[in-house]
């Protein structure tokens, strides 16, 4: 039990209910202890202030350290990307940003090295706030109490609530962190994975510390037979316990779908409890509103995006390009940029019609001056539940429709776009394949108009793209969609700018004589009779992709800058990026290579 508020077990909240608790305390001890109770670090009746707001304060501060420098970063001008000193800085944070270390303990990777240092930051904060002011208990006697509340267990809990709008919001789709940073919300959810777990270990330095103290006391029985606090705080955090536990990598994994149908739940029973728990005890209901008000900010605005925005009309129409991949296609009247992804909701499919599923755009909007509306396009490989069911619909009826809402876009590069770099490059594997199609399409475009126009005076002068995939008859509908792009748009076929190798995984030697695998045991371009493609320059591989020297032949390019692009299994997400740092040191370092490296990967790979 919290000091100035007395429960007495009937009601679920104190009567009258007001928005906060009062301030006014009275002090019976002698003049030396009172003063003693009311310093700073220790006073019960402005601890929300010191604790929750400086909490809240540190997270403001964070999100603002990193708003600067986004902001900063992406509106620098020409003259000041040249200099020797900027482009270092910008390799320092990119290294940061791109590195991770593998844990063969757990057998995973560590979290970014930024991450990592601002995980490191907040520990530090939380500790020095928990554990830096003394005392932890009160020297309460059995006749002398300076107050019911724990100390530590009063500044824990304070922090903990200053958690909880942060931990809600970050997760959500349209958030004004994501809005102000830069950062896509599928890349803030490792933030909202923390920060609750922040929030939880402080909830149990807030709970067991009144146990202690009850105990103590001999009080215990009683309290908990009389206490709405105590049997509330318990449950909420049984549902606290609940949702970091199954958020476990290893164990979400396993039980994804049961954790994805109970997380809601979850949530709204620890929200729930939490609420009436803290009983508006001083201001702490005022995290709540905030609460409230940035969830529902963040819920309406897609909302309303799909149901004013785009509408209720709209039809996507399903075709098997292949034997393992799905096309979706969405006449739409709206804009979006390369990489970024959207949230389909297929209206009249039972179940799945209450959840929205994130597919990677295949395509690019058409230009203003054209009349024809722009297509979404989905290369979506299907993997059982939904997509699965649409693949085996679309295998026996081609071209069937469904009403479709759409939710987006979101993601994509959000500093400088790709075609402003000298050489790009798109590294995609498996189902991530047609994640490449925007990148050389929108650069085609860019290079026909010519880019000297715009503000960042670059020109593209190689576009290359790596992919390695088991589908046999990817070769053919890749060039297919190109090459519709390329009549569409009126553009001649490339033949300096463009250099596309397909890998093919699934092929063995056997299956085809006229390849071999090198001495080296590196892959072997396949006989030219057997090429599939027949107009673009396309290069069939059979193996794997030696990725790490392509990274590094492309970054050891003196005095070019390269943007690089990569979708795929995380293994080859952590080459992509591995060697992405490694070009960042030597820029750091001023070794010979480019002057400017640029990594964007896509979380998801539909």
């Amino acid at each position: 039990m919290m000091d100035g508020m007395e429960m007495t077990g009937t009601p679920w909240l104190d009567q009258p209910v007001m928005l906060h608790s009062s301030r006014v305390a009275t002090c019976s001890l002698t003049p030396e202890q009172c003063a003693y109770r009311n310093g700073h670090w220790r006073y019960w009746y402005e601890a929300d202030h010191v604790y929750a707001l400086g909490a809240t304060y540190f997270f403001i501060a964070v999100i603002g350290v990193c708003c600067i420098g986004f902001w900063t970063q992406r509106f620098a001008p020409t003259s000041l990307r040249n200099k020797t000193w900027w482009r270092k800085v910008v390799a320092t944070v990119r290294f940061l940003s791109y590195r991770h270390h593998d844990v063969a303990l757990f057998r995973g990777r560590t979290p970014s090295l930024g991450i990592g240092l601002l995980l490191v930051v907040g520990a530090i904060f939380f500790l020095a706030m928990t554990l830096g002011p003394q005392p932890y208990y009160w020297p309460n006697t059995k006749t002398l109490s300076y107050g019911g509340s724990p100390p530590i267990a009063t500044r824990a809990g304070w922090m903990a609530l200053a958690c909880l709008p942060f931990m809600i919001v970050l997760p959500t789709k349209a958030n004004m962190i994501a809005s102000l940073t830069g950062v896509s919300h599928e890349r803030l959810i490792v933030f909202h994975n923390w920060v609750g777990w922040a929030m939880f270990a402080l909830a149990l330095v807030h709970t067991f510390p009144f146990i202690v103290y009850n105990i103590w006391k001999g009080d215990m029985v009683s309290e908990w037979n009389t206490s709405v606090v105590y049997w509330t705080g318990v449950v909420a955090i049984i549902a606290q316990a609940y949702l970091q536990v199954f958020s476990l990598r290893f164990i979400r994994d396993r039980f994804y779908e049961f954790f994805k149908a109970t997380h809601y739940v979850a949530a709204i029973v620890f929200v729930v409890f939490f609420f009436i728990h803290c009983d508006f005890r001083l201001s702490s209901w005022d995290y709540f509103i905030a609460t409230g008000v940035l969830y529902t900010l963040a819920f309406l605005y897609p909302q309303i995006r799909t149901y004013f925005e785009f509408g209720l009309r709209h039809r996507a129409s399903f075709t098997m390009v292949s034997d393992t991949t799905l096309k979706v296609t969405i006449p739409v009247d709206t804009a979006w940029r390369p990489g970024q992804h959207m949230f389909l909701r297929f209206v009249h499919l039972g179940i799945h019609a209450f959840t929205a599923h994130p597919f990677t755009i295949c395509s690019i909007p058409v230009t203003r001056s054209s009349t024809e509306k722009s297509k979404l396009v989905f290369y979506v490989h299907p993997r059982g539940g939904l997509t699965g069911r649409l693949a085996k619909v679309a295998s026996q009826r081609p071209g069937f429709s469904v009403p479709v809402l759409l939710d987006g876009p979101y993601g994509g590069v959000q500093g400088r776009p790709l075609h402003t770099f000298d050489h790009i490059l798109v590294v995609a594997c498996g189902a991530g394949a047609g994640f490449s199609l925007p990148f050389v399409m929108d650069s085609l475009l860019r290079l026909r108009q010519g880019t000297r126009a715009e503000t960042e005076k670059l020109l593209v002068k190689k576009i290359q793209v790596v992919i390695a995939t088991r589908d046999t008859q990817l070769v053919q509908w890749y060039e297919e969609a190109l090459m519709e792009f390329l009549e569409a748009n009126g553009l001649e076929i490339p033949t300096e700018n463009l250099d596309i190798s397909i890998y093919q995984t699934s092929r063995t030697n056997s299956q085809d004589n006229s390849t071999s695998k090198s001495p080296t045991g590196s892959s072997e371009k396949l006989n030219e009779t057997v090429q599939v493609s027949r107009h673009l320059p396309i290069n069939v591989f059979l193996g794997r992709p030696d990725i790490t020297k392509v990274i590094r032949d492309a970054t050891l390019q003196t005095g070019h800058s390269v943007g690089i692009a990569g979708c795929g299994p995380q293994e080859m997400l952590k080459t992509v990026r591995d060697e992405a740092a490694a070009a960042q040191l030597r820029i750091v370092n001023s070794e010979s290579g480019v002057r400017e490296v640029y990594l964007h990967t896509e979380v998801f790979s539909w």
